[in-house]
C-alpha cells in the first residue's frame, strides 16, 4: 500500500484539504504534490520551509511521492538553528516560496499553477520518509530518521486506536514540522482519508468556528479553549478531542469533559518513537494517564541498571519501548548513525498498571525528584498546586539541596497568594514529603513552539 495511499487513489474530494493559503480538491493536491515530486527526482534529502499552510502539505506530499527524504524546517528557526540543520542533513535543495536564508542551496518554489498527471512509483518501506530535528535541549538539535514504515504502522494502528475514516474532518493549528502537526496532523489524512483544516494557529476562536470531528491540540491550547466555555462547548458536536505533545493537566480534562460532554483522549509519543501509547476512542479517559500501548508496541519499565519493574500502578521506572514506529538513528553530517536494536530507552520515567494504563511522570532529568531518600513525580505536585483557585500554570523541578539532594521547587503563574499558602495547600493533599520546599512566582513559564514547559531554562534561571 503507498504510504499516501487515500492522497493516491482515494476518490476525489472538493475541500480535501482547507488552509489559510486555500481549500484543494484531492486531485488538485496530487497533482500539486506530483508536479513537486518531478522537480525532487533523484535529489539525495531536500528541506522545506515548514510555514503553517497547504504549501508544506504539498511540498511534504511531492517529496514522499518522489521518495525524497524531507527535512521540516521551522519557519521560526533561528540562524544559527536553520544553518545547523541544512548542513547537517546534507540537504541539496530548498523548498520554499521565499529564497531568502536557504542556505546557499538551490529553492524550489512550491506555490505554482502547474499540477502533474503522472505520480511516481514510491520506494520501498524501509526507505526513509523524514528527517525530524529535536528541540536540542542536550547540545545541538539532531535529525531523526523516520522510515516510511514506521509512519505507515503508526498511522495504522492510531486508526485503530481512535477509529479514524474517510468520514473524518480533523482540525488543528499545529506546527507542520513536528510528529503532532505533521505525521498525525497532515499525513494522517493523506493516508487514512477524510478532510483537514488547518486553522493556521491553535486559536479558541479558530478551533469553534471551524466544524470538524476530530481535533488535535496541546495542552496549551487545550487549557484555553477550556478557560473560553463558549468556545469550548461548539467541540461538542466532534467525536474525538485529542491532547498530546506534553502532559495535560488534570483540571483542564476535567473542564473540557464538563463543557463539551467527552474527556480528551490522551496519547504519548516522542520524535524517536512516534506515538506509541494511547487511550481508545471507544475505551475509558483517565486524567493524568496517557492509555495502552498501540498494536504492534511493547513497553516496559526498569530501574537504573535496567532491571524490569513492576507494573504496579505506583513503581516509578525509566520507560523502554520496542516496535515498528521506532526511528532508525541519528543522522549527523549526512550519515545515520544506528541507535541500535531492541528496547529504545525514551528518556521518560512512568508507572505501567496492571490494567496497562501508562502515567508519564516526566523527563527523567528534571521531572524524576530524588528528594530526602524518596522519588517525587514532578507532574503529580504540579496537579495538586493547579487545584488552587489561584494557580493558573506550575512547573516542578528539583533544585540541588545539600541536605535533601535535591529540593523541590515550584514555578508557579498565579493571582496574588502567599508561597506559604501554596505550601501548605500541598502537604493537605499529598504527602509530607512531597510539598514544595519553595515557590517562587513568576510572569510566565517558558514554552517551545509545542507548549511544552522547557524547565532547563527555569533551572539554569
Amino acid at each position: 500500500m503507498p504510504l499516501l495511499s487515500a492522497l493516491v487513489a482515494g476518490d476525489d474530494l472538493p475541500s480535501a484539504l482547507a488552509a489559510t493559503d486555500g481549500t484543494f480538491s484531492r486531485h488538485d493536491l496530487l497533482g500539486w504534490a506530483a508536479s513537486i515530486a518531478a522537480d525532487l527526482a533523484g535529489a539525495p534529502i531536500a528541506a522545506v520551509h515548514a510555514a503553517p499552510g497547504a504549501a508544506t502539505v504539498a511540498a511534504v506530499a511531492g517529496a514522499l511521492l518522489a521518495g525524497v527524504p524531507i527535512v521540516p524546517v521551522p519557519p521560526d528557526a533561528g540562524r544559527l538553528e536553520r544553518e545547523h540543520m541544512l548542513k547537517d542533513s546534507g540537504a541539496a535543495l530548498l523548498l520554499a516560496d521565499d529564497g531568502d536564508d536557504s542556505g546557499g542551496l538551490p529553492v524550489v518554489r512550491i506555490t505554482r499553477k502547474s499540477r502533474a498527471t503522472a505520480i511516481p512509483d514510491e520506494p520501498a518501506g524501509d526507505a526513509p520518509a523524514l528527517v525530524l530535528y529535536t528541540s536540542g535541549t542536550t547540545g545541538a538539535p539532531k535529525g531523526v530518521v523516520i522510515s516510511r514504515a514506521a509512519v505507515a504502522a503508526d498511522l495504522d494502528a492510531l486508526a485503530a486506536a481512535w477509529e479514524w475514516t474517510p468520514d473524518d474532518t480533523l482540525v488543528h493549528g499545529l506546527p507542520l514540522y513536528h510528529v503532532h502537526g505533521l505525521v498525525l496532523g497532515a499525513l494522517g489524512p493523506l493516508r487514512l482519508g477524510g478532510r483537514l483544516t488547518h486553522t493556521g494557529r491553535p486559536t479558541p476562536e479558530a478551533y469553534a468556528e471551524t466544524a470538524g470531528t476530530m481535533y488535535f491540540g496541546v495542552p496549551t491550547v487545550w487549557s484555553r479553549i477550556a478557560g473560553r466555555p463558549a468556545a469550548a462547548r461548539r467541540l461538542a458536536a466532534a467525536r474525538l478531542l485529542v491532547s498530546g505533545s506534553a502532559p495535560l493537566p488534570a483540571p483542564v480534562f476535567h473542564d473540557l469533559r464538563e463543557l463539551t460532554g467527552q474527556a480528551p483522549v490522551e496519547r504519548y509519543g516522542m520524535t524517536e518513537t512516534l506515538i506509541t501509547v494511547s487511550a481508545r476512542s471507544d475505551g475509558e479517559r483517565r486524567a493524568g494517564q496517557v492509555g495502552l500501548p498501540l498494536a504492534g508496541i511493547t513497553s516496559r519499565i526498569v530501574d537504573e541498571s535496567g532491571a524490569v519493574l513492576p507494573s504496579d500502578g505506583t513503581t516509578i521506572g525509566h520507560l523502554e519501548i520496542q516496535g515498528p514506529t521506532l526511528f532508525d538513528g541519528y543522522l549527523r553530517d549526512g550519515t545515520v548513525e544506528s541507535w541500535g536494536e531492541g528496547w529504545y530507552r525514551t528518556g521518560d520515567v512512568a508507572t505501567i498498571g496492571p490494567d496497562g494504563w501508562h502515567r508519564i511522570v516526566g523527563r527523567a532529568s528534571t521531572d524524576l525528584i530524588k528528594t530526602g531518600g524518596y522519588r517525587v513525580g514532578a507532574g503529580e505536585v504540579e496537579d495538586a498546586l493547579l487545584l488552587h483557585p489561584a494557580v493558573h500554570e506550575a512547573a516542578v523541578l528539583g533544585l540541588p539541596d545539600a541536605d535533601l539532594g535535591e529540593r523541590i521547587t515550584a514555578f508557579v503563574v498565579a493571582d496574588p497568594v502567599a508561597e506559604t499558602e501554596l505550601i501548605a495547600f500541598v502537604a493537605e493533599r499529598l504527602a509530607a514529603h512531597k510539598r514544595p520546599r519553595a515557590v517562587r512566582l513568576v510572569e510566565a513559564l517558558p514554552r517551545n513552539a509545542m507548549g511544552k514547559v522547557q524547565k532547563s531554562r527555569l533551572r539554569d534561571a
